[in-house]
């Protein structure tokens, strides 16, 4: 059973930084992709970035491109995505996602990731 854990949401000011951690279990996740996804209250879930844990490949939506960093550390099965120069517009409920042998063609559509994270909150203040 794959399990996906976020951590390191929380409340910052505008210009400020964070780090979220998204642990993955229970597979052997070589031949997978890992994604962020996020949520305002009113919108839709919205693509951020994405990682293909086979060759380190990664993808950002143009809104963060700049800004985020999405990294995988290997040995800890966790991936981050690295916020800095956050806006208020990046409030949202951010979710890790993964699927296995995705196209690079599909990575920025939530629908198809089959296992998600819980999520966790970041709010940025202005």
């Amino acid at each position: 059973q794959v399990q996906l854990v976020e951590s390191g949401g929380g409340l910052v000011q505008a210009g400020g930084s964070l780090r979220l951690s998204c642990a993955a279990s229970g597979r052997t996740f070589s031949t997978y992709t890992m994604g962020w996804f996020r949520q305002a209250p009113g919108k839709e879930r919205e693509f951020v970035a994405a990682i293909s844990w086979t060759d380190g490949n990664t993808y950002y939506a143009d809104s963060v491109k700049g800004r985020f960093t999405i990294y995988r550390d290997n040995a800890k099965n966790t991936v981050y995505l690295q916020m800095n120069i956050l806006k208020p517009e990046d409030t949202a409920v951010y979710y890790c996602a993964t699927e296995e042998s995705l196209s690079p063609s599909v990575t920025t559509i939530a629908d198809v990731y089959h296992y998600w994270g819980q999520g966790t909150q970041v709010t940025v203040s202005s």
